[in-house]
């Protein structure tokens, strides 16, 4: 099982060995009885995310940096835009090669 699957669907568990998740009660671990159908359905809706989230992690190292960033927007701020729109351009570019999918 999706060890995120199962904090996220049982907040109370602390530890988890295996498939056997655990509580804490006055410090000491007990196990606790999972509620298997919760945990699936959260293992699929975490899944979609994922799946719908691909764009992002495919994007994010062909960026520009920050650094790239800051300096084209001191230029602009000096009245050279020149280096902003490089930037833009290139994040645009970025953003057409990995469009994000339409809600469904």
């Amino acid at each position: 099982m999706n060890h995120q699957a199962i904090f996220n669907t049982h907040p109370n568990v602390v530890q988890i060995v295996g498939d056997t998740a655990y509580k804490s009660v006055d410090g000491e671990l007990v196990q606790v009885t999972l509620d298997v159908d919760a945990v699936v359905a959260e293992e699929a809706r975490l899944q979609a995310e994922y799946v719908a989230t691909k764009y992002q992690r495919d994007r994010q190292p062909e960026y520009p940096s920050l650094t790239e960033f800051a300096d084209a927007y001191y230029w602009s701020q000096k009245g050279d835009d020149t280096k902003m729109t490089a930037y833009v351009a290139a994040c645009e570019a970025v953003k057409t090669k990995y469009p994000k999918p339409e809600a469904e």
